[in-house]
C-alpha cells in the first residue's frame, strides 16, 4: 500500500469485516504448501529484504532519495533482496516518449544492488492509480475518468480507491485496447533495458491493483471478479510483452489488497513457467493504528487463504510488502514472532516495508539503528540450498538457526547468510559436507558456503548460533 502515515478509512475496515463474514470466506480447508522458489541449478532459494523507494521526487530528481547506503546496509544486516519501486509516469511522461534519464537512474540503483549482492525485483508501483489523483503510478495521459467525480481524502488516502473517477480509471486500463498496448510497450522498454542486469531477479507487474465495484456487488465479489476477469488477462498480456525481450526474469503477480484480510484470490492461470505469487501482508485494523491482537485469528485466516492459489497452481510465494506503521505498540514483539514464523511456513521470502531512515514504516532511524522490534527481521537464513530441504527454522530465544536437508548425490554448494552482530556466529555441520567459514567475527556480515563432498548422500544438518554460546544438539529431523 502507499504509506503516508495516514489512517485507513473506517468504511474500508468495515468493508473488510463484512468480507470476512461473507459465506465461504474462511471455510476452505488448509491446502498443501506452495512449492519452493528454485534457481537454474535446482537449489531452493529464499529471498529476504525490504522495499526501496523514492515517492517524494520525480522528473530530474527521481530516485534521488535512494543511495548506495541503502544496499550496503541491507547487505550488512544479512538481507539479499530488495523490491525497487519505479513509476510509469516517470518512465513515460508523454505517450511514446520514454525517459532515458530515468532508465539511467534505475540502472545506477541496480549497480549499487549488484555491488552489495542484493537481488532486485522491479515493481511497477501505483498508489491510487497515479498523478491525476495526486499520487504516483499510471501517467495522467493514460487516466480516463469518464468525467466522474473525485474527492481527495488527505487523512484517509486508501478511501480514494473507492472514488468513482479512480475506479473508472482502473476499468479503462484493464479494458481499453490502446491502454493495454501502451502498458505492454512500457514493460517491453523497461525489460529490454534492465532485463540483463545481473541484479534483476524479476518484475512485479503492478502494485496492489484495484478496480471498479459494479452495482449490486459487495467487496469480496468485486475483488474476485476483478482478479479473475481483468487482472489475469492483464498479467498474461504483460508476460507476453516481457518475454519478447527477457526470458530470464521472474514475473511477480499480485491479487487485490483485500487478500490481506483472509480472502482467497480469484486470479486464474498466468501462462508462464516463472510466475511468483506476490501478495501483501497487511491487516486493516493494524493499518488504522491498532495493536496486534493474537486472539483475533487474522494471521491464521490470512495464511490459510493466501496459500490456496499458489498451491493449486504450483507456484512459489514471495510476500511483496508487510510490516506495521507503529512497531512500538505493546504486542508488536509478539506480532513479529508470529508473522515471521508464519512466513517461514509457506513463503520463499519477503520484502518488508520500507528500508528508509526515519520513523513510521521505516526499518531504521536516521542513525541506522532498527526501530523497535524491526531488528527481529535480521536473522540467519539460507539463501540457497543444494539439496532437498527437510526443515529449517530460527529459534529467537536461543538465536539459533538450523537447516536440515538431504544431499543431492552430486557436488553442490549451499549458502547461509548471517547479519552483523556484537557476538558474531559459529557454524557447525553434521553430515557429508564442509562449511566455510566456520565462524563469523563480531561486527561482520557473514556468507557461509556449505559444500557437499563428492558422491555424498544422506542428511546434512547445519546449525548457526551466536559465538560464545553452546549450540543446541543437532538433530537429523525436520
Amino acid at each position: 500500500m502507499a504509506r503516508r502515515g495516514f489512517t485507513v478509512k473506517a468504511g474500508w475496515v468495515l468493508a473488510i469485516v463484512f468480507a470476512l463474514l461473507s459465506p465461504g470466506a474462511a471455510e476452505a480447508q488448509a491446502p498443501p504448501s506452495p512449492p519452493p522458489l528454485t534457481d537454474a541449478r535446482g537449489r531452493t532459494l529464499t529471498l529476504r529484504g525490504w522495499n526501496v523507494e523514492d515517492k517524494a521526487h520525480r522528473g530530474a530528481d527521481a530516485l534521488s532519495a535512494i543511495t548506495e547506503r541503502h544496499f550496503r546496509d541491507l547487505h550488512d544486516q544479512g538481507f539479499n533482496f530488495a523490491r525497487l519501486l519505479v513509476f510509469w509516469d516517470d518512465l513515460e511522461p508523454r505517450p511514446g516518449h520514454y525517459s532515458a534519464r530515468y532508465l539511467r537512474k534505475i540502472e545506477r540503483v541496480l549497480d549499487w544492488a549488484h555491488r552489495w549482492r542484493v537481488r532486485v525485483v522491479i515493481d511497477a508501483h501505483q498508489d491510487v492509480f497515479g498523478p491525476e489523483f495526486g499520487h504516483r503510478g499510471i501517467p495522467a495521459w493514460a487516466t480516463r475518468t469518464e468525467g466522474l467525480p473525485f474527492t481527495p481524502h488527505p487523512e484517509d488516502w486508501f478511501a480514494e480507491y473507492f472514488e468513482p473517477a479512480v475506479q473508472a480509471a482502473f476499468e479503462h486500463l484493464y479494458e481499453d485496447r490502446d491502454l493495454q498496448r501502451a502498458q505492454a510497450r512500457m514493460w517491453r522498454v523497461l525489460a529490454r533495458r534492465v532485463g540483463h542486469h545481473p541484479a534483476v531477479f524479476g518484475y512485479d507487474l503492478i502494485n496492489e491493483p484495484m478496480g471498479r465495484l459494479r452495482e449490486g456487488e459487495d467487496l469480496p465479489t468485486a475483488a474476485h471478479r476483478i482478479e479473475s476477469e481483468q487482472l489475469t488477462p492483464m498479467y498474461n498480456r504483460i508476460a507476453d510483452a516481457i518475454r519478447t525481450v527477457d526470458r530470464r526474469g521472474r514475473l511477480f503477480v499480485e491479487p487485490t489488497p483485500i487478500v490481506g484480510e483472509g480472502l482467497p484470490t480469484g486470479l486464474g492461470r498466468v501462462h508462464d513457467p516463472k510466475v511468483v505469487y506476490a501478495p501483501h501482508f497487511y491487516n486493516a485494523a493494524m493499518e488504522a493504528g491498532g495493536d496486534y491482537d493474537p486472539s483475533a485469528g487474522w494471521l491464521e485466516a490470512y495464511e490459510k487463504a493466501v496459500t490456496g492459489y499458489p498451491s493449486a497452481r504450483r507456484i512459489p510465494v514471495v510476500v511483496g510488502e508487510w510490516g506495521p506503521r507503529n512497531s512500538a505498540l505493546p504486542h508488536m514483539a509478539r506480532f513479529y514472532g508470529d508473522a515471521l514464523a508464519s512466513l517461514d511456513r509457506y513463503s520463499s521470502g519477503w520484502a518488508g516495508y520500507v528500508w528508509c531512515y526515519g520513523g513510521g514504516y521505516c526499518a531504521v532511524g536516521e542513525d541506522g539503528r532498527f526501530l523497535p522490534n524491526k531488528g527481529r527481521t535480521a536473522r540467519p537464513f539460507a539463501p540457497a540450498v543444494a539439496g532437498s530441504v527437510r526443515g529449517q527454522g530460527y529459534d529467537p530465544v536461543s538465536r539459533t538457526f538450523r537447516l536440515v536437508y538431504d544431499a543431492p548425490g552430486r557436488p553442490g554448494v549451499s549458502e547461509l547468510s548471517t547479519p552483523a552482530t556484537a557476538a558474531g556466529w559459529r557454524v557447525s555441520v553434521r553430515g557429508a559436507a564442509v562449511a566455510r567459514p566456520r565462524a563469523v567475527p563480531a561486527g561482520e556480515r557473514g556468507t557461509v558456503r556449505v559444500r557437499t563432498r563428492p558422491g555424498a548422500s544422506g542428511r546434512i544438518t547445519v546449525t548457526v548460533s551466536p559465538r560464545g554460546v553452546r549450540p543446541l544438539a543437532a538433530t537429523s529431523g525436520g
